[in-house]
């Protein structure tokens, strides 16, 4: 039997970082391989330097290790997508269709891709959003995302490529700083009050979005990928639901344990983003097909976020 080797592309990132935790926890660190653009001190374990974008050195990497497995985290995302929105195209496009050539061209076991909510837009419903609905995104990173699901399902269907993905809501955790998106505020919004500052965000208060726990997402990553190749029905991206919830309401969560937490809300161009997304996320096909089941509360975030950011200060 084929021994499992993974490589993840973007390691570096918010999920990435996390996530190779994971890989490494499950198979063993030394079948894991992260790579990223540059390496990070205090990172353990094997790594390669890897810019996604350069197809040969992908190749090259992926044949010189044995690699069976990609976990393609790389991009830039919505609000720094929309600084530079060619770049952004350019950067997402290219580093996904290299990652599928190379599956392909060395017939690899399976790929993970990662989409977003980013691909919603206007046109889909904001109560409760399903999985099959108009995709009309208004960020570039919505428009990579959506197009890179169609074409994971098409090398799903023209080569037999096992490519299973995620649409991720917005993703809280305790392990790294914000990097860039529009539901970064319920990061930032934790840092600022275990450091007894006050947080601007750059919602309305009562902007309402789809959220995760790093630990849930985390699982149903991992989740999808054990699942039995016969049960994986969608081949453009499963929705992904844990909880919904306001500024408003994180900061009063938040208050419970740090009473003199002052926010207040300076709404910029990401409203305008969060708006044309859906307030809730039906994931009811990921729960029939393979098992999905979110655990945190809001309440579970809050502590849990305040206790590890408090202790990563202490020890700092």
């Amino acid at each position: 039997m084929k021994t499992t080797k993974v490589l993840v592309v973007g390691a570096n990132g918010q999920l990435g970082s996390v996530l190779t935790q994971a890989l490494q926890t499950k198979y063993g660190s030394e079948q894991v391989l992260a790579s990223d653009l540059f390496q990070k001190p205090e990172f353990d374990g094997y790594f390669e330097i890897l810019d996604g974008t350069n197809f040969n050195q992908l190749h090259e990497i992926v044949v010189r290790h044995g690699i069976t497995q990609i976990y393609h985290l790389a991009a830039i995302l919505s609000a720094n997508g929309e600084k530079d929105p060619l770049r952004t195209w350019d950067i997402n496009m290219k580093a996904l269709l290299n990652v599928l050539e190379v599956g392909r061209i060395e017939k690899l076991d399976k790929i993970f891709y990662p989409s977003s909510i980013a691909v919603f837009g206007n046109s889909a419903p904001k109560g409760t959003c399903p999985q099959e609905t108009f995709l009309d995104p208004t960020t570039v990173y919505g428009i990579s995302k959506a197009t890179g699901e169609n074409w994971a399902n098409y090398y799903f269907n023209r080569y037999g490529l096992d490519v299973r993905s995620l649409r991720y809501p917005g993703v809280i955790g305790y392990q790294s700083l914000p990097g860039g998106g529009t539901t970064d505020y319920a990061i930032d919004i934790f840092h600022k009050a275990v450091s007894d500052e006050p947080y601007t965000c750059f919602l309305a208060k009562d902007t309402r979005l789809p959220m995760i726990f790093m630990d849930d997402a985390i699982k149903a990553t991992l989740q999808l990928m054990e699942a039995p190749k016969e049960n994986i029905k969608t081949r453009t991206s499963y929705n992904l639901a844990g909880l919904s919830f306001t500024p408003e309401e994180i900061a009063a969560e938040i208050k419970k344990t740090i009473p003199n937490f002052a926010i207040s809300y300076e709404p910029d161009f990401r409203q305008q983003i969060a708006e044309s997304w859906p307030q809730v996320i039906d994931d009811k096909e990921a729960k029939a097909e393979w098992g999905w089941q979110s655990n945190y509360t809001l309440k579970e975030i809050a502590e849990t976020m305040i206790f590890k950011l408090q202790e990563q200060l202490t020890f700092a």
